[in-house]
């Protein structure tokens, strides 16, 4: 399995230092770029985590587990996918991990082709979640350049109301609710009503 190239590197936080170094070998070897860590608190100093990565991580460490680690860069904001190895025993640790937002987890020994996987659907799942990040955060920014009337014209639009119900109900002409619908539209870079639709629920998403 080849693996592709990404703008960010796997973060391998482990303190076995032969895993470690078969981690970035076997990254290295697939096509990915590696960046390992001894212990919880030496990756929390690194400055600014790569978008277009993952982590690897392992859920017992001496001083700051992998679980305590998981609970403090989600409360930094980190949405980086996260990929618990564990042993048998720290199973039922790991999967209430993932049900409580890692990825996936895998129990050591593993098989490298799985690993390999994981990592791949890692990253991928981080593309897409920065992907939607940066639509909702567009669509905020253009929902902030309509006028309060053009707002209220919006929401009736939304709402599915026709522009003579839209026209009634804010004390406005006809005409100027169509205007007012073509202005939004072009402030907004949108070409049809399903569009704006899904503009609207973006923008929500992000708020």
């Amino acid at each position: 399995m080849t693996g592709t190239a990404r703008t960010g590197p796997v973060y391998v936080v482990d303190d076995d230092d032969a895993l470690r170094d078969a981690l970035r070998f076997l990254l290295e070897s697939a096509g990915y770029s590696a960046e390992t860590f001894a212990e919880a608190e030496q990756f929390l100093a690194v400055p600014r985590l790569a978008p277009g990565s993952c982590i690897i991580l392992d859920v017992r460490m001496p001083g700051m587990s992998g679980i305590e680690l998981q609970h403090e860069l989600a409360r930094r904001g980190s949405i980086l996918p996260i990929i618990f190895l564990t042993a048998h025993g720290d199973v039922p640790m790991a999967v209430t991990a993932v049900k409580q937002g890692a990825f996936d987890f895998i129990e050591k020994p593993f098989e490298d082709e799985r690993l390999l996987r994981l990592v791949d659907e890692a990253l991928k799942l981080d593309a897409a979640a920065r992907e939607r990040r940066a639509r909702q955060l567009t669509a905020v920014a253009r929902l902030d350049t309509l006028t309060p009337r053009e707002r209220e014209v919006l929401d009736c639009v939304v709402a599915g109301k026709l522009n003579k119900r839209t026209a009634e109900e804010l004390g406005i002409s006809i005409k100027t609710v169509e205007a007012h619908r073509a202005k939004l539209m072009q402030k907004l870079h949108v070409d049809s009503t399903a569009q704006l639709v899904r503009l609207v629920i973006d923008g929500h998403s992000a708020r």
